[in-house]
C-alpha cells in the first residue's frame, strides 16, 4: 500500500440524486462523468475500491408507497434503478480503463455478475472496482444498509459517504447560514441527535463492525483522493 493512504480498502456510497446534476431525476452524463474522473482518481493511488449507489434518481419505493404503491413492489423496482445507475457508472469507469465488475443481489445474469462474496473479494484483490446493485436484495433496507453491509463483507477499512456537503452539519447548511459543522462524532451521537446521515440500521451495523463512516462532498474536485489520504475536509463518524 502507497505509504501516504490511510485507507487500503473503502467502499464510497453514492446516492442516485448525485447522478442528477441539474436535471430534475435520471442521469446526467457529465456528472456521471465528473464522479467517474474522481473514483478513477482514487483506483490509481493503489486503493481496494467497491461503490453502492443509490437509485433515489430513478425511483423510490418510498415514495410509491406514499401514491398507494405496495412498499415492497416500490422497493424491488428502486433495487433495479440501482442496477440502471450501477450500469451507468461502470461504463464511464472502463471508458477510463478501470476494470469494473457490477454485482446485484437480485439475479441478472445477462448484464451482470450475481452477488458472491467471495468473487467481489478476488476482484478487489485483483485491482478491480467492484459495484454493488440491487440494494441487499431485499425490500425495506435502504442502500445505505447495504453500503454498510457490504463493507462490513469486505472487511473495508472505511466506509465513505458522498454528499452535497463537506461533512456533516447540525442543519442544513445551504439554509440555514450558521449551521455547524461536526469534525468528528460517535455513532451514538448520530443515533441520538437524529443527525440523518444515514438510516439508523446502517450507522448500528458500521458501529457493531468498527467500520468509520467519513462524510465528504463528492463535488469537491479531488475530495475523494483527499480523503483516503486522510487529509481534506470531512467528518469522520466512529467510536
Amino acid at each position: 500500500m502507497p505509504a501516504d493512504l490511510k485507507y487500503r480498502r473503502v467502499l464510497l456510497k453514492l446516492s442516485g440524486e448525485a447522478l442528477m446534476g441539474e436535471r430534475d431525476s435520471g442521469l446526467d452524463p457529465a456528472m456521471v462523468a465528473r464522479i467517474a474522473d474522481e473514483i478513477a482518481g482514487v483506483h490509481a493511488l493503489g486503493v481496494e475500491l467497491c461503490v453502492v449507489i443509490g437509485g433515489g434518481n430513478i425511483f423510490r419505493g418510498i415514495s410509491g408507497a406514499a401514491v398507494g404503491m405496495e412498499r415492497a413492489s416500490g422497493d424491488y423496482m428502486g433495487m433495479l434503478a440501482t442496477v440502471i445507475n450501477s450500469l451507468a457508472m461502470q461504463n464511464e469507469l472502463e471508458r477510463r480503463g478501470v476494470v469494473t465488475r457490477v454485482q446485484s443481489a437480485i439475479t441478472m445474469q445477462a448484464v451482470c455478475e450475481p452477488y458472491i462474496r467471495r468473487r467481489a473479494l478476488r476482484h478487489l484483490e485483483k485491482g478491480r472496482v467492484v459495484i454493488f446493485g440491487a440494494g441487499t436484495g431485499n425490500p425495506f433496507f435502504s442502500t445505505d444498509t447495504a453500503a454498510a453491509l457490504r463493507a462490513s463483507e469486505m472487511g473495508c477499512d472505511a466506509l465513505l459517504k458522498a454528499t452535497k456537503v463537506d461533512g456533516v452539519y447540525d442543519a442544513d447548511p445551504h439554509r440555514v447560514a450558521d449551521a455547524r459543522r461536526f469534525e468528528r462524532l460517535s455513532y451514538h451521537e448520530v443515533l441520538t441527535r437524529d443527525l440523518q446521515v444515514m438510516d439508523a440500521s446502517a450507522i448500528s451495523l458500521a458501529r457493531e463492525n468498527r467500520i468509520p463512516i467519513l462524510v465528504f462532498s463528492i463535488f469537491q474536485a479531488g475530495g475523494f483522493a483527499e480523503v483516503v489520504r486522510g487529509a481534506g475536509r470531512y467528518t469522520i463518524i466512529a467510536d
